[in-house]
């Protein structure tokens, strides 16, 4: 049975890229067969899997949003790319705008997503799908097709002082379009634990919503060299396998596969 996890944040710069690829690497490390879709029309997650020139993909989640609007087949394997690790991904590029300005007007605009989900997830354990940072149509799409959210915070005040709007989102979607989306935790980022001012963060994030919504134990350090990976378009495990930012994710990985699918 597969398990749809969408990782969001509309705050940029908190790590839901870089937590995109390093939890479906890892997923699939352990066996799992994983497929990652890059929900973003910045292309992050697509340029982080290697592929430098997002926009000049001809096959990605622009066309095929597009053939689901139109009740067009769908191709198996459609756009889908396969990563050395072991991954499958989904591209995207700056096309996903204007599709998420055209599901406007389209009738259950919101589960455009899912409709394309719900055909290619019996070919996966796991589903990863890298959120845009918004709470536009493209990141409710995902949150209403995802058995789970997580959520990468940035061990910082403004990051975390944003987490408000996002939950009040979350419950919303749970409400009126799924009822089963579960919050699978907040994962705390870029965690500089030499300073006073990120263990205060830890705690706050901790005392203001631990006793609600799971907060992971695990913590994601600050690493130089995880933030290098989009540039050589792999993981930190083959990137920097023995560093901090590496085991740190792959504790992640772990406590993922304990929630079960």
């Amino acid at each position: 049975m597969c398990k749809v996890i969408a990782i969001a944040n509309q705050k940029g710069g908190v790590g839901k890229t870089t937590t995109a690829v390093n939890l479906g690497i890892g997923l699939a490390s352990e066996g799992k067969k994983v497929l990652l879709i890059d929900g973003d029309p910045q292309g992050s997650l697509t340029i982080c899997m290697g592929h430098k020139e997002p926009d000049k993909i001809t096959e990605s989640l622009v066309e095929i949003l597009d053939m689901v609007v139109n009740e067009d087949d769908i191709p198996d394997g459609f756009g889908i790319i396969h990563h050395s690790e072991n991954v499958d991904l989904l591209p995207s590029n700056i096309g996903l705008s204007s599709v998420e300005i055209s599901l406007v007007n389209i009738m259950s605009r919101e589960l455009v997503l899912k409709s394309y989900v719900n055909q290619v997830k019996e070919n996966y354990d796991y589903v990863v799908i890298d959120c845009s940072p918004s709470l536009g149509v493209m990141t409710i799409n995902a949150l209403a097709c995802a058995d789970s959210v997580l959520v990468p915070v940035q061990a910082a005040y403004l990051p975390v002082k944003g987490l408000q709007q996002l939950i009040k989102t979350i419950y919303t979607v749970q409400r009126r379009l799924n009822a089963k989306l579960e919050i699978e935790g907040i994962l705390l980022t870029m965690v500089d634990n030499r300073t006073n001012y990120a263990k205060e963060i830890v705690l706050e994030v901790n005392d203001a919503y631990g006793k609600t919504i799971p907060v992971f134990p695990i913590e994601i350090p600050l690493s130089v060299r995880a933030a290098e990976i989009s540039a050589v378009g792999s993981s930190i495990y083959d990137y920097d396998p023995k560093g901090k930012a590496a085991f740190a994710y792959m504790s992640l990985t772990k406590e993922v596969l304990s929630h079960g699918c």
